[in-house]
């Protein structure tokens, strides 16, 4: 507390000493945006730690505890749908959706609608309905819950401004909001940045986005066929790539792309199908979830439950690249099953783990070098994240500051251009667009 009296006392101090008036009205108008992304970064770090201990004890309990699993993880699956239905209903899912809903209600001057997207409970029952999911083995991420945690303190804080403050525009608070979610959740800031301007802004760039896209990508990978990859100030850090894989990265990356928009299509059809069902038809379907994912743990391989940054991990950074095909099926079957039971839950980091085990599996049937599986899943993981959002300069960006790869930039971006022409070819919306739409429309029946 006293701490925080400190704070407070030097932030006044230095308001005080501001020149003029103008000073002074710029700082009070960027003060809710420094306080709301404080708060996020303290947010973001505790959802780290606690998502993080909940997959650590999924495997305690699977190592220890046996075949009691198929009894523990249909109880925390149900208690996470629970938590939800009972006290938000709107913090199911992703988050991701409801963000970009509240964005368009709000251009629409329907701003009490946003309070129901954005509420405080919302935080609490996003932490805690996702907790239990991933306790329970469920194949979901933290990144899309921290998007709708993260706008959802702007928009609080955007609320409890005082009369007479400086005008702030909402829907400003809001994007920023999302934006500061994703960097503290991943560790990207320029993927934070271009989150903003491609996923939170997609009408006035989706006009221009294909082409610029193209235009780059050709550019690019025909400037370092001649002259190699360079950094105008240094070299990063590379593997031997030989530049014959660019066919190979365009066929996989399709491939993987076409199994995004599969992916796509089957959660839109089982969230559909899931919402027609009675609550015992429901309890009877989260028994199943979760019985169908401690078994595959259990019997197959463990690394199938949870998010899967085990096995992104584990290709990159070990001799044991190659994986089973049985891994990225039960992982992409998983993930569908978890992201429509209508918990708390998201799929950007269960994205990347199945571009990156569909990837590693492809590998291992060509028997590639280490440096070529290791391009083929990193790239694996742009096309197939691409494919689930359509926000192809956002999963390159997300990629490129994870590995810090540089010098595959260029492959990156050829990933996600080949990644959503493919996934546009059996799902013509993103699973976004698509769970967006069904918010809009089930307002606007209200």
């Amino acid at each position: 507390m006293n701490r925080f009296r400190s704070i407070v006392h030097k932030v006044q101090e230095y308001y005080d000493r501001l020149p003029n008036e103008k000073w002074k009205l710029s700082f009070l108008s960027a003060l809710p945006f420094w306080v709301g992304s404080f708060i996020v970064g303290l947010v973001a770090v505790f959802y780290a730690q606690m998502f993080e201990w909940a997959e650590n004890s999924f495997i305690w309990m699977l190592e220890h505890l046996g075949f009691w699993m198929f009894l523990i993880s249909p109880v925390l699956f149900i208690g996470s749908w629970w938590t939800v239905t009972r006290y938000a209903p709107y913090a199911s899912g992703s988050g991701i959706p409801q963000v970009t809903a509240s964005l368009e209600l709000i251009q629409e001057r329907q701003s009490r609608k946003v309070i129901r997207l954005l509420s405080f409970p919302i935080i609490f029952v996003k932490l805690v309905s996702s907790f239990l999911m991933a306790l329970g083995g469920g194949i979901i991420g933290r990144e899309g819950p921290t998007i709708q945690i993260a706008a959802a303190v702007f928009k609080k804080t955007y609320d409890w401004l005082p009369e007479g403050w400086p005008r702030i525009s909402p829907k400003n608070m809001i994007m920023t909001g999302a934006a500061a979610g994703l960097a503290a959740a991943f560790n990207t800031p320029l993927g934070g940045l271009v989150f903003a301007i491609e996923e939170l802004t997609k009408t006035h760039f989706n006009n221009f986005k294909n082409s610029l896209f193209i235009g780059v990508v050709i550019a690019g990978i025909t400037a370092q066929s001649f002259v190699g990859s360079y950094l105008y100030l240094g070299y990063p850090l590379a593997v031997n790539i030989n530049y014959s894989m660019v066919f190979a990265v365009v066929v996989a990356s399709a491939f993987t792309g076409w199994f995004a928009g599969l992916y796509s299509r089957f959660v839109i059809y089982l969230s559909k199908w899931r919402k027609a069902l009675n609550r015992r038809q429901t309890l009877l379907y989260l028994v199943f979830i979760a019985t169908a994912i401690t078994a595959m743990a259990m019997f197959l391989d463990h690394r199938i439950a949870g998010p899967g940054r085990e096995i992104i991990v584990g290709s990159l950074f070990t001799s044991d690249k190659y994986l089973e095909w049985y891994v990225p099926i039960g992982k992409w079957l998983g993930s569908a099953f978890s992201f429509s039971s209508g918990s708390a839950g998201g799929v950007f980091a269960p994205s990347l783990s199945i571009g990156a085990s569909i990837s590693a599996a492809i590998s291992g049937m060509l028997r590639l070098s280490p440096d070529n599986t290791n391009l083929l899943i990193m790239t694996g993981m742009v096309a197939f994240l691409t494919g689930i959002t359509r926000s192809p300069f956002t999963s390159a960006i997300l990629v490129l500051e994870m590995t810090d790869r540089h010098n595959l930039i260029f492959f990156f971006m050829l990933a996600a251009l080949f990644g959503q022409i493919a996934a546009k070819a059996v799902c013509r919306k993103s699973l976004y667009e698509s769970i967006k739409e069904g918010i809009l429309t089930e307002f606007n029946k209200k």
